[in-house]
């Protein structure tokens, strides 16, 4: 465990191996722009380590602009996708979140199917976003004991 929270137990980690897995965020710009207000020494630094630790790659972009880097999750780091997913399911539940009721109902109801479409969707490199954009974007924030109700 604690080599587990060596590499990942900051919040910044979490967030940008869960925007990469199931927002479809790939480059610097799109971490910066997400709404996280995540200070860009911090991103650059957590990209860094992440990469370092081999649960991402970056990847120069060559069909538009080599010098644009387009980050990407290894297969170390897609195989923490059933923990995301987990973690994102108890936060709803027990936490006031933006995250839609009817997905985190689907997700908690139907757990291998969405791990199955975000690994399909990592190994066909579809960037198309699995969980939209919530929390800061002026989504309602929904309580856990709504949540619980629906």
């Amino acid at each position: 465990m604690s080599i587990s929270l060596e590499m990942l137990g900051d919040r910044w980690s979490l967030l940008i191996i869960r925007d990469l897995m199931v927002r479809g965020l790939r480059t610097f710009k799109e971490f910066q722009e997400s709404g996280e207000r995540i200070a860009t020494n911090i991103l650059a630094d957590r990209l860094q380590k992440l990469e370092a630790s081999g649960i991402i790659t970056a990847e120069e972009e060559e069909e538009t602009d080599r010098r644009r880097v387009n980050y990407r999750l290894t297969h170390k780091g897609i195989d923490l996708a059933p923990v995301l997913l987990e973690l994102l399911i108890w936060g709803a539940r027990h936490e006031e979140t933006g995250a839609p009721c009817a997905l985190i109902a689907k997700m908690d109801k139907n757990r291998e199917a969405v791990l199955a479409e975000v690994r399909r969707r990592w190994r066909e490199r579809d960037p198309t976003p699995l969980l939209p954009r919530f929390g800061d974007d002026g989504v309602r924030r929904v309580s856990a004991r709504t949540r619980r109700r629906v």
